[in-house]
């Protein structure tokens, strides 16, 4: 029996515990959402009231937190990852986060703060496309914001600008 199908094999503990011991082992892996532990509870046969029961309990104790958590994700996807924060909206509902939590994770990202990093991310890869042609870079530069979330006119002024500093530059 591999250590997983041990892991999984049906138990004779009372349904709370087994949802308990279920829920440590999925938190002890990486932090959830309720939402996300809750999902993950159900599909695992637990039943949705014993997991709502044991997710009440989690977060009265402190081991979950989904204000704590997205707040956390907000700012690493933005700082490590230079994510807008429409995709960070994104990933915070596809994780099971309340709007309520979602709007406190996203106060520290104002607009000033967007425009700054994606003004980092375009110089970087305009930077790095330099050997480009001109249509090439600004496609590639464009795209790039886009995939990190940022709105197309944002990322055209920017390469605008940058392009204007170019020409600056050389003449």
């Amino acid at each position: 029996m591999t250590p997983r199908a041990r892991r999984e094999a049906p138990t004779t503990a009372p349904p709370a515990e087994r949802a308990r011991e279920l829920a440590l082992s999925i938190l002890t892996r990486a932090p959830r959402s309720s939402a996300d532990l809750r999902a993950r509870l159900v599909a695992k046969e637990v039943a949705p009231e014993v997991a709502d029961e044991v997710i009440e309990r989690y977060i009265e104790v402190g081991l979950l937190d989904d204000a704590s958590l997205a707040a956390t994700i907000a700012r690493t996807r933005h700082a490590e990852r230079g994510l807008a924060p429409r995709a960070i909206v994104q990933e915070l509902r596809r994780k099971g986060f309340e709007e309520d939590h979602i709007r406190a994770a996203l106060e520290p990202l104002t607009a000033d703060v967007e425009a700054d990093t994606a003004r980092q991310l375009a110089t970087k890869r305009w930077i790095r496309e330099s050997h480009a042609e001109t249509e090439a870079r600004v496609r590639r530069t464009v795209s790039h914001l886009a995939r990190k979330g940022y709105s197309t006119s944002l990322a055209f002024a920017l390469v605008r600008d940058l392009q204007r500093a170019d020409s600056e530059a050389e003449g």
